[in-house]
């Protein structure tokens, strides 16, 4: 019982698995860097995919612009408790990027889950400075 009301105590809101920040700045999705992409496709299919305790969220331009498209997902705080950071994920212009990466997400992302290898190919640092 919870000591203030008298009754059973709250249940907790379980916890989002982390957050997935689309780049949707001055060339991400869009045919300025990456003509004869459909990035409206590669964007339907990543929203369709998260599990709906993954956040999306979307900003302007995050700066490294040859890396369009670019994706950052943030660890949740279990998952950076148990060491996980941020990742920066370039070059997703395909949907085998985009299924890695809702799959990855969807089990916990950075500290919870191993990321699929091909996570590597797409990961970079990103500048301290943006352009």
């Amino acid at each position: 019982m919870s000591a203030r009301t008298g009754g059973p105590p709250a249940a907790r809101a379980p916890q989002p698995r982390c957050t997935v920040t689309v780049c949707r700045g001055c060339c991400c999705g869009t045919d300025r860097r990456n003509p004869g992409i459909d990035h409206d496709v590669l964007e339907r299919r990543l929203r369709r995919q998260l599990a709906h305790d993954v956040r999306v969220r979307y900003t302007d331009c995050l700066g490294p612009c040859t890396h369009a498209n670019i994706i950052v997902i943030n660890p949740s705080a279990a998952g950076r408790a148990a060491g996980g950071r941020t990742t920066w994920i370039g070059h997703v212009l395909d949907t085998g990027a985009v299924d890695d990466i809702t799959a990855w997400a969807n089990a916990g992302g950075p500290g919870m889950a191993e990321p699929p290898a091909t996570i590597d190919l797409y990961a970079f640092k990103p500048p301290r400075h943006g352009h």
